[in-house]
């Protein structure tokens, strides 16, 4: 392609709103077109794709998403590298809003979402152990921490079918079973950036507690106007994550598990 790029990163557009000479450009792939236009603008001596994961007016709901399209789209970019960022509700008392949590592990709890690249002929089973980047989830809790973002290291993200949000009954039962966060796009996009051998990283912007914990009398109720307050603070806090990711991420060779995720995923 013409254009080319060295990371990628999903969100909504007021995740690149603080960058200079955007270029937006149209990606045609195999599995229809993504989200959106891809915005693609320098940071430092990287070259950068951004894609709303939603769409730019946000009229993808999760369970709409054409995952694979967007994925493909980056890989057909260049991209080796993907930052996800993604606004999440917290299941433990610990995990506050304004935190932010780097996910090692997901539960996916989706159905019907089309969620690998491979249907056959060759038949392809990816590993999942630690399906998102070790190397990039270094260096996005070294990154938080220097910039004095409250971060948890670890922590497992569900992943529910959306659109609509948990009942208090599922709520509590993922928060029994120890899970942190919950959202309802970090699948399949991580596992299909390991199917592409594309190292990927999520980073939850934690907004609220979700319903199961309501009943705790330390825990406030939730309400629109302390969501929408602590996204924006989130925001401005991503961006300045963001910007010190990217300038930190190295470009070239890697070593990790998701560079060579295919080569035993195959009989």
């Amino acid at each position: 392609m013409k254009h080319k790029a060295d990371i990628g990163v999903f969100g909504g557009s007021g995740f690149y709103s603080f960058l200079e000479d955007v270029e937006e450009i149209a990606v045609d792939t195999p599995y229809g077109a993504p989200s959106d236009r891809i915005a693609i603008a320098t940071i430092g001596d990287k070259r950068v794709a951004f894609l709303p994961r939603h769409g730019k007016d946000h009229r993808l709901p999760p369970h709409m998403i054409n995952y694979r399209a967007n994925l493909y789209a980056m890989k057909k970019l260049g991209v080796t590298r993907i930052i996800g960022p993604c606004a999440a509700g917290s299941l433990q008392p610990e995990v506050k809003p304004g935190h932010f949590v780097v996910c090692d592990q997901f539960v996916n709890r989706t159905w019907g979402r089309r969620d690998t690249f491979y249907d056959g002929p060759v038949t392809t089973h990816i590993g999942a152990t630690d399906p998102y980047c070790p190397e990039l989830r270094k260096i996005a809790v070294q990154k938080a921490k220097e910039l004095d973002i409250p971060v948890h290291e670890k922590g497992t993200v569900v992943v529910v079918q959306g659109p609509r949000f948990s009942t208090k009954a599922e709520s509590r039962e993922f928060s029994k079973n120890g899970w942190e966060v919950i959202n309802m796009t970090q699948y399949p996009e991580a596992i299909l950036a390991r199917e592409l051998e594309i190292c990927y990283v999520n980073i939850s912007l934690i907004t609220d507690y979700d319903v199961g914990l309501e009943d705790d009398p330390t825990i406030e109720p939730v309400s629109h106007e302390g969501v929408i307050k602590v996204f924006n603070q989130n925001i401005e806090n991503l961006k300045k994550l963001l910007y010190e990711m990217i300038k930190a991420i190295p470009v070239g060779e890697r070593d990790c598990v998701c560079s060579s995720a295919l080569e035993k995923a195959r009989l």
